[in-house]
């Protein structure tokens, strides 16, 4: 492979993307290449005062089929892929005429923004770019003798490349390439992904189509590299948030604001107002109110000692009243669907804190592909957007909860949805009042959220116990009768769980000897 730089003589051009067109197609004309081009990009490089010659002419074939062919042609693919040094290619270019093509800047037809503009569904067939990413293929393929840009970004870089070595080393080539073949990946997989989302059960293979790359200052840990791979989602979050200010987001704060924006997806914002406060992707405080200020305060108030340094996450846009408690303690991140003026200056105040506006909720019940990667592998599953109302409720017990129990019992399942499984928390009046996450027994986890409402109450200067008329949540069925029992102990009145345990009776047993009101879901939702 020769190790000497290119200089291009001439280029084929194809962009839907006319970013920076300008500059790359002055500096060719300044260079003396010829540019190959189509269609819309033709005619503005032409009006840039440009030379341009169209493909068509080159090679001597019209566009058809409503420009579905048009660079699938041996005039475009033999002069991109022809070995330089190979004389049995140099002499089919020259039996077939073959000019040969040393520079391809290509971007493809803009398939994922139209799928997420919601298209039809053949206006998204239309925007299926297949002589696009033939030609980069084959220019990434040839890349000793071609150079292959695919993203405006990098445009700057390849006028730079050009005037200070006197033209495109192999190195720069190859990199070219790399980017090249990632962009197809990518693409490929966008659309792979659009066509599994008709089809029933799990995709016999799937692609994920992510990025550009945002590089992070580090992963979990220092010593972990990170970067964020957006997938061009519609979906509101972390990826297509507004950042207003402060330093960069971390590894651990897109992971927290994206656990912390899914909670309070959950709770409709023209019913109520809901916050969350999560620390290390779990909740540490949750409450819904008559405003995102009133909802704040009672969350807070779960646990006051691990609110700071966390996040926090609204259904409704972060408001001048709830600003000003938000920024009483520090607080990492906010994340609302929008902000009042003078929320936003309120905030401004707080250079290190970082609030993250989203143009609406995400729908809790929408399909995703949830991913976990093990060594070898992917796993991959359906994410969990279930969902209960109280005509999915079972009452097992003799005693039937109240109004106001069952407005908690739903709240709390919820909550619990969120929570590292083993998970117990309890909930009184609309907000956790404990919460135990993350347990290997279930026993623990319901004695370590009693522990923490009592520490919780003792710091609000509060004599009544917390969990006492409580309703407490399971993620998952009680397989003995001593978890309940727990939460019992601390003074709860109604339980909600999914049920299905062989000891299911046992527990009803112990429900019914205690006066407890006991619900069945059917659903369970263990989180790891």
């Amino acid at each position: 492979m020769t190790e000497t730089n290119i200089v291009p003589k001439r280029a084929l051009i194809s962009v839907s993307d006319k970013t920076g067109l300008d500059a790359l197609g002055q500096f060719l004309k300044q260079q003396g290449v010829e540019i190959l081009s189509t269609g819309g990009t033709a005619r503005a490089l032409t009006d840039l005062g440009c030379d341009v010659r169209e493909v068509s002419a080159h090679t001597g074939s019209p566009e058809m089929m409503d420009g579905r062919v048009k660079t699938l042609h041996p005039k475009i693919h033999g002069g991109i892929l022809a070995l330089r040094d190979n004389a049995e290619h140099l002499a089919a270019m020259s039996d077939h005429d073959i000019a040969g093509i040393d520079l391809v800047v290509i971007n493809l037809y803009p398939f994922e923004e139209t799928v997420a503009s919601g298209a039809d569904r053949a206006t998204v067939i239309e925007n299926i770019d297949i002589g696009g990413p033939a030609m980069i293929r084959s220019a990434a393929k040839n890349h000793q003798f071609v150079a292959v840009v695919t993203d405006p970004a990098d445009y700057g870089r390849l006028i730079s490349e050009w005037r200070d070595q006197g033209g495109l080393s192999l190195a720069f080539r190859q990199d070219l390439a790399a980017r090249a073949y990632a962009r197809t990946a990518s693409y490929d997989a966008a659309i792979t992904g659009w066509f599994s989302q008709a089809a029933d059960g799990m995709p016999q293979r799937f692609a994920v189509s992510a990025g550009p790359a945002r590089a992070l200052r580090y992963g979990e840990n220092p010593h972990q590299v990170a970067a964020f791979y957006p997938t061009g989602d519609s979906r509101p979050g972390v990826a297509s948030a507004r950042q207003v200010q402060g330093k960069e987001l971390s590894y651990n704060n897109l992971n927290d604001t994206d656990a912390a924006f899914e909670l309070v997806a959950e709770f409709d914002p023209a019913e109520t107002a809901a916050v969350a406060i999560i620390k290390h992707a779990n909740p540490c405080g949750v409450a819904v109110g008559a405003t995102v200020a009133e909802a704040y305060e009672r969350a807070v108030a779960c646990d006051s000692v691990s609110a700071f340094g966390g996040i926090i996450a609204m259904n409704r846009p972060l408001d001048a009243d709830a600003a000003a408690k938000m920024t009483e303690i520090f607080t990492e991140v906010i994340i609302a669907p929008g902000a009042s003026d003078e929320a936003i200056a309120i905030v401004a105040g707080k250079k290190n804190l970082r609030p993250l506006l989203t143009d609406g909720l995400r729908d809790p019940a929408a399909p995703r592909l949830a991913l976990k990667a093990l060594a070898g592998g992917v796993l991959a599953q359906s994410r969990d957007n279930g969902r209960i109302n109280r005509a999915d409720l079972k009452v097992v017990t003799k005693r039937q909860p109240t109004e106001a129990e069952l407005d908690d019992l739903i709240i709390a399942f919820r909550i619990a949805k969120h929570v590292k499984s083993n998970t117990i928390l309890y909930v009184r009046d609309g907000r956790t009042v404990g919460v135990g996450a993350g347990q290997m027994s279930r026993v623990d986890s319901a004695r370590i959220a009693a522990r923490k409402a009592d520490e919780a109450r003792e710091a609000a200067g509060d004599t009544r116990s917390w969990t006492e008329g409580s309703v407490v949540a399971s993620d998952a069925f009680f397989p003995f009768a001593d978890g309940l029992l727990a939460a019992v102990e601390a003074g709860a009145t109604a339980v909600i769980q999914p049920g299905g345990s062989i000891r299911d009776k046992e527990v009803i047993a112990a429900a019914d000897e205690a006066g407890l009101a006991m619900v069945f879901t059917g659903m369970r939702h263990f989180r790891h």
